[in-house]
């Protein structure tokens, strides 16, 4: 037997430590927590909610023997190094193991990257468990069970669905508001007028001092009729402007990046940096490539700074040889941890390529670029700008010159930088150009969550952990309250249905203000300022008389038959309400998703003015009447009042009715 033994989390990640520390350790795997709350008690919590919330603990299924194990290896030697990541769920599962094996000998170490030099630095700076982070993530266990088990048993008995939690039905409901945002957009029709020279175009962007808006057609013939093919240089203007070079990557940021440049998942990335961060056989050694990766700091250690800015020079000059950026107080920081960086600069992708998968390679290369990049100079642009003036109507044309790339010299596949050269005209000089354009536009809803973009307002709103986001992405799709389209989240009926019914009865807690103030409590806890029993016992006292109120009054769906069967499993038909409306589909959803297409009756109201069509009555998807051109897509005419199919006297737009009273679509023109 070893005199020391080493309890990590990952068996991987074992192997590799091992190594390095040669015969007097051994380097066991706990593989992650070895306990979690019972399903006993009140309301199945695991919780004495009366016993100032005492969890209730036992061994997770299929670990009785790990534990054995860890017991057998622990007894027989002489110090025991808790080892499990360096986080709050980490120190937790430090703190099962103690409790567990009943440990009197043990040392804490953290390792923050698994390299030969830094896991002998821990091990020889051992630390003790620090227990306000054990009683955070306590408490935020405690809380999501609470929350999970009352809200997914409630919403499976009046509704059906199948799960509710304290920061996904939180992420569903940002996906449903925007969605109702998208619904209820009335697009608006604007023209720009833009004049094309031999080298560049101009477009109208003010008139004399005010802003300009074309709303019509109209109003941008008036505006034609007005300019003359003579522009005269109102001013000239370059000035140099510094592009900042990149943070190092948050867990958050290195989402977002994998996911917009590599078509990553959050899952996929966070899945390969794990490998990267346990250890990979490079050839000449098994070693950890980047740092660990749950972070929300972006702060570089001086140990990997020097040799970087060292590099930086020798391989691209002392002009590329950037600054360290320092980390900005935020909310919600989550430990004293670095960004997440290569272990060495000298491990360059190119040169361990071949000992890497492809998906590990190209996200270890993302990783280290940007990281070198981040410690790079800023790159430097030459920006023209040229206003002219046409009979007080004014047009802007902007252009741009790299004049120098710094960090970009390393980091332009991640960053588009596109010269746009402008020619020297002095001012008072008259450019004539006879091809001047009018083009219409009308303004588009918002457009729906990315994995990206939801991981960036989940972040921005301060709205639980980078580290979890993955698993909350992966929720609430299997869960089916989102589905995918075109890498666009939009929320199901269930996902609609689930949040309008949480609004109902809890729009004080499932939101981001709550879920976020929660998270600052949870720091302070963490921090040491606040107690465990306090924060639990305001919580409980909110949450639960509205989830009795909710068993009482929140109304029960129940789905009626319509003597059909389904033509695709044989189940019976039912009639569902949606927020489209009701609608007749299989009853042995989601396993079928057969929903009957029923007969839509083709209503004519009127010829399209713009086309040989017509106009007929339609809905949109949440029921709403309009009237569009039945040419859609090719003619895009569309009223939300009902035509009349006359024009307006004033504007020759067409007139429409809306409770007795005629008026212009696009004038303020009405009938008498």
């Amino acid at each position: 037997m070893a005199k020391n033994l080493v309890i990590v989390e990952s068996p991987s990640k074992s192997k590799t430590i091992e190594k390095y520390l040669g015969n007097d350790f051994k380097v066991v795997a706990s593989v992650g927590h070895i306990r979690d709350l019972a399903t006993t008690g009140r309301f199945g919590l695991g919780v004495d909610i009366d016993n100032d919330f005492k969890p209730n603990y036992i061994t997770i299924k299929g670990k009785t023997k790990v534990i054995n194990d860890l017991k057998k290896e622990a007894k027989a030697s002489e110090n025991v190094y808790l080892a499990s990541d360096p986080d709050r769920e980490g120190e937790a599962i430090a703190w099962h193991l103690k409790d567990t094996l009943k440990l009197t000998n043990y040392k804490r170490v953290l390792f923050n990257e698994i390299t030969h030099d830094k896991v002998l630095e821990a091990i020889n700076n051992p630390t003790t468990i620090n227990d306000d982070l054990v009683r955070s993530q306590e408490t935020r266990r405690i809380l999501d069970r609470i929350i999970g088990f009352r809200l997914s048993k409630l919403l499976a008995a009046k509704i059906g669905a199948k799960s509710a939690g304290r920061v996904q039905s939180v992420a569903v409901k940002l996906i449903v508001d925007k969605e109702r945002e998208i619904e209820a957009f009335i697009p608006e029709e604007y023209w720009t007028i833009t004049a094309h020279f031999k080298e560049f175009d101009s477009e109208l962007f003010k008139y004399k001092d005010d802003e300009i808006k074309l709303h019509n057609e109209e109003e941008t013939n008036e505006v034609l009729a007005k300019i003359s093919d003579k522009y005269v240089v109102e001013s000239y203007d370059q000035s140099k402007k510094n592009k900042k070079s990149p943070f190092p990557f948050t867990t958050s940021t290195l989402q977002q990046v994998a996911s917009n440049k590599l078509g990553f998942s959050a899952r996929r990335t966070m899945s390969t940096a794990q490998k990267l961060y346990e250890g990979i056989d490079i050839g000449t050694e098994t070693v950890g490539l980047i740092t660990y990766m749950r972070t929300d700091s972006i702060r570089l250690s001086d140990d990997f700074v020097k040799p970087t800015m060292k590099y930086i020079e020798e391989e691209y000059g002392k002009n590329y040889v950037g600054y360290v950026k320092n980390p900005k107080k935020k909310e919600n920081v989550q430990d004293a941890h670095e960004g997440i960086r290569p272990t060495s600069i000298l491990r360059h992708p190119d040169k361990i390529k071949d000992h890497l998968s492809t998906d590990e390679y190209k996200l270890y290369k993302l990783i280290y670029y940007c990281t070198l990049a981040s410690l790079m100079a800023d790159s430097i642009v030459n920006q023209t700008t040229i206003i002219f003036d046409n009979n007080d109507y004014k047009f802007k044309t902007t252009g741009q010159v790299l004049i120098f790339d710094g960090y970009l010299k390393v980091y332009k596949d991640y960053e588009t930088s596109e010269d746009k050269i402008l020619p020297t005209i002095g001012e008072n000089e008259t450019c004539i150009t006879d091809d001047v354009e009018s083009k219409q536009h009308y303004t588009k809803p918002p457009a729906r969550y990315t994995e990206a973009s939801l991981i960036k307002k989940l972040e921005e709103e301060g709205i639980g952990r980078p580290s979890t986001y993955a698993t909350i992405i992966d929720t609430i799709k299997t869960r089916n309250y989102v589905v995918l389209e075109e890498k666009k989240f939009k929320p199901t009926e269930m996902g609609f249905e689930t949040t309008d019914n949480l609004q109902d009865f809890f729009s004080d807690i499932i939101n981001t203000e709550y879920t976020s103030n929660m998270e600052t409590e949870l720091d302070e806890i963490a921090e040491g300022n606040a107690k465990e029993k306090d924060v639990l016992t305001d919580f409980w006292n909110l949450f639960e008389p509205r989830v009795e109120g909710a068993f009482a009054d929140m109304e029960k769906k129940a789905p009626e038959q319509t003597g059909e069967t389904c033509p695709e499993c044989g189940s019976p038909l039912v009639i569902r309400k949606g927020k489209y409306g009701e609608f007749t589909a299989c009853s042995n959803y989601p396993t079928c998703k057969y929903i009957k297409k029923e007969p839509v009756e083709v209503v004519e109201i009127c010829d399209c003015p713009k086309c040989s069509g017509k106009i007929v009555e339609k809905k949109s998807k949440r029921g709403k009447v309009f009237y569009g051109c039945n040419n859609y897509p090719k003619c895009k005419e569309a009223y939300w009042d009902k035509p009349i199919g006359r024009s307006c006297p004033e504007c020759n737009s067409m007139l429409t009715e809306k409770n007795g009273t005629v008026k212009c679509s696009s004038c303020d023109y009405k009938e008498d």
